[in-house]
């Protein structure tokens, strides 16, 4: 099971890198096709449709979260019972999806009327049916997928994640370059999900072998899940407040060029939260055991700060990187009309970081099951930062959502939620923030050196972009490994290069 975990998270980091890849290569082309407008268009349909999605309730982290229970407990049947009951919560919440997303979709015209042509607003409803269907079925059928998580079946689910990623483009592209366009993409990615939850059902039914038995389920469960996955739920909305209501907010008030420009630079923030949670996920079933068999809060604290570390390192280096070289690379990336999407990326990603070295943070709640706090904090700001945007949208543009958006959550997930943390959590959030700044101080340092630098040197391609980032990367390494790295992140990198030149000794040795 240890070799899954690491695995998953080996895996995670090669699915998210290979996104970025296909992202890197794929939008451009994408852009150049669709054209700016019908991109953006493509970018509000799913912004709005997100808000279905928020109706699978949370339940996927209920079910890891009881299914290591009963496993922990050595309980099958309960195990059976438990699925049969999500099996049952799951589908009423497709069904639910499906009937919010027809009334969103018919009532799209009263939303963006100011904003959009009414070509673009017959287009936009084609889009948000096609999408709502795809939410739904996920919904319905969405339990699968978890189940392989609760059962630590790392490297099938993320073997999935890598396949469906590469096979997305490689249909599109050709359907692209033949002239089809944003109401084909939302088609294919629907046809490749229906596709992976049926992989997803095999695997569940003939490798896992569970069994989905309907029977009375033990007193007072239902209710512990309701209340349970009610505060994941709220966190949900929060972060469909938080990353897709500017957009939403920008389509009302500004069209679709404007949301375009946002959501380029609002992307690179989901590259960003894959590079926390690729790690932070793997650990929620480990740290449910840990809280079920009454690890102590030392324990939790140490784990949070080991895995806080190697996330720092890594966020830093892509963030450091992004300081430097962001803006140059979003000029090569897609143009110049895009070079507002550098202010707006920086603008939301500094106080983000927090967040996402963090993300252990969110997982230990839900574990403990005392997520309820961080979630009222977070709605309450959520709909402060809905309010800020709806102001500053009217004065900056898209700028003006970006800002909104870092205020809200510099002051929801930065001070507060370290206070509880600190205070209520009881994690030792003061050695906590002495490791991060005493990390920080060489960073810092390094990227004032190499913005000097490269002010010398601006690349007008990418052989030259490229070499710059490769030097910054080697200076990166180095100032960390000698001024900030423990011997426990040094093994992370050496034991795995170790192992590989130890068979290739053996392999050399054998012939």
């Amino acid at each position: 099971m240890k070799s899954q975990l690491k695995a998953g998270a080996i895996l995670s980091y090669l699915a998210l890198f290979i996104n970025s890849v296909i992202s890197i290569l794929y939008t451009p082309i994408m852009l150049s096709l669709l054209g700016q407008s019908e991109y953006g268009l493509y970018s509000l349909a799913s912004a709005a449709a997100g808000y279905v999605g928020v109706l699978n309730f949370g339940l996927g982290n209920a079910l890891i979260r009881y299914t290591a229970k009963y496993k922990a407990l050595d309980d099958e049947k309960g195990c059976s019972t438990l699925y049969g009951l999500f099996f049952i919560m799951y589908g009423a919440l497709g069904v639910l999806a499906l009937v919010v997303g027809i009334i969103l979709t018919l009532n799209a015209d009263l939303m963006f009327s100011n904003s959009l042509s009414i070509k673009e607003l017959n287009k936009l409803k084609i889009i948000l049916s096609i999408m709502v269907a795809n939410i739904s079925i996920g919904i319905g059928l969405g339990m699968f997928s978890v189940i392989i998580l609760a059962h630590e079946k790392f490297i099938f689910q993320k073997m999935t994640v890598i396949i469906s990623s590469l096979i997305n483009p490689i249909i599109m592209l050709p359907l692209l370059l033949m002239g089809y366009g944003s109401i084909t993409m939302a088609l294919v990615t629907t046809l490749i999900n229906c596709l992976t939850i049926m992989i997803n059902m095999y695997f569940c039914f003939k490798k896992i072998k569970i069994r989905i038995v309907f029977e009375k389920i033990e007193k007072g469960l239902f209710k512990d899940i309701i209340i349970f996955s009610s505060y994941i739920f709220l966190n949900l909305i929060i972060g469909q407040l938080y990353w897709s209501t500017d957009q939403v907010i920008l389509g009302i008030y500004s069209g679709t060029v404007a949301v375009s420009v946002y959501t380029i630079g609002a992307s690179f923030t989901g590259y960003f939260s894959g590079f926390s949670s690729a790690i932070s996920n793997v650990f929620l079933t480990k740290v449910s055991t840990m809280v079920t068999k009454d690890a102590t809060n030392n324990d939790l604290s140490d784990l949070f700060i080991r895995v806080g570390r190697v996330q720092y390192i890594i966020i830093s280096f892509a963030l450091s990187g992004f300081i430097v070289f962001g803006k140059e690379f979003i000029l090569l990336w897609v143009g110049n009309d895009y070079i507002q999407s550098y202010a707006i990326a920086i603008i939301i990603l500094i106080p983000m970081l927090v967040s996402l070295i963090q993300g252990m943070g969110g997982i230990i709640l839900q574990a403990k099951n005392m997520q309820g706090f961080k979630s009222v904090i977070n709605f309450s700001v959520a709909i402060v930062n809905v309010i800020i945007s709806i102001i500053f949208v009217q004065k900056w543009g898209a700028v003006g959502c970006a800002i909104a958006t870092a205020i809200s959550f510099t002051l929801g997930n930065i001070i507060i939620m370290n206070v509880y943390y600190w205070k209520k959590i009881q994690l030792d959030i003061l050695k906590y923030w002495f490791n991060i700044i005493s990390m920080s101080i060489p960073i810092a340092i390094s990227i004032l050196y190499c913005i000097t630098l490269n002010n010398l040197i601006i690349a007008s391609n990418w052989i030259v972009l490229f070499i710059k980032i490769l030097i910054f990367s080697m200076m990166y390494i180095f100032v960390m490994w000698f001024t900030s790295m423990n011997k426990y992140e040094k093994d992370l990198l050496i034991v795995p290069v170790k192992r590989v030149t130890q068979r290739l000794k053996v392999k050399d040795s054998v012939l």
